[in-house]
């Protein structure tokens, strides 16, 4: 298996408008030993996430392990933890979040929380520092739906900032603040314990120095 660190901006896989540039495109550079259990524009990919979401990501060198793999997101006993910045000030410093997710029947490009059509979603938040106006934010993901953490923020009234589709607020071309931080599991073959962890982006641990500086004014 391949851990990787991906950048903000950098679309995982091959799709429309996505032809090259991908995360895919940069694995088969790199080594020709990806499974091919999802289908040929998705070699390796056991689990996804969005393009402006930065961090890490797990990668399927055989089908036999992405099959393992698969089975331990399934079985949840592999740990996806996330930091976000979030617009507002969250008053609780921990919640669970327990809310169906589903495709926005008035927009493709959207996923809502709704009992349409919609899957079982379930995330658990703990405030990491509260800022003028923003709290930064642990989320770890129970299930893995399109869009989970980005749609449950928006539900409770606290969006993701710099987030181009769930807030109305002009945005960066850096889109949301939103990295995924820690990976733990247990290799599926050696059966090792094993944890991996990611700093933020320059420019998401830049803001968040601008506004400790505010904070101290």
């Amino acid at each position: 298996l391949i851990v990787i660190k991906k950048p903000s901006g950098m679309v995982v896989h091959p799709g429309n408008g996505n032809k090259s540039g991908t995360l895919v495109n940069a694995l088969l550079n790199h080594t020709n030993k990806l499974s091919n259990k999802e289908d040929e524009i998705r070699p390796g990919i056991v689990h996804r996430i969005d393009k402006d979401t930065s961090g890490l990501l797990l990668i399927a060198k055989n089908d036999k392990v992405h099959e393992l793999l698969v089975l331990e997101f399934k079985n949840k006993t592999i740990t996806r933890e996330y930091i976000a910045l979030l617009i507002g000030e969250l008053k609780t410093d921990t919640a669970t979040i327990d809310a169906p997710i589903g495709r926005d029947i008035h927009d493709r490009m959207k996923m809502n929380v709704t009992n349409f059509n919609a899957k079982q979603a379930v995330t658990h938040l703990t405030v990491l520092k509260r800022y003028h106006g923003f709290t930064l934010v642990n989320f770890k993901l129970e299930t893995g739906r399109t869009h989970q953490i980005r749609v449950h923020a928006k539900y409770i009234g606290y969006p993701v900032y710099n987030d181009p589709v769930y807030t109305k607020n002009k945005c960066t071309s850096f889109g949301q603040f939103l990295h995924s931080s820690k990976l733990e599991f247990i290799h599926p073959i050696t059966k090792e314990h094993l944890i991996f962890e990611c700093p933020l982006p320059k420019k998401f641990n830049d803001f968040l120095i601008n506004l400790e500086a505010n904070n101290s004014k």
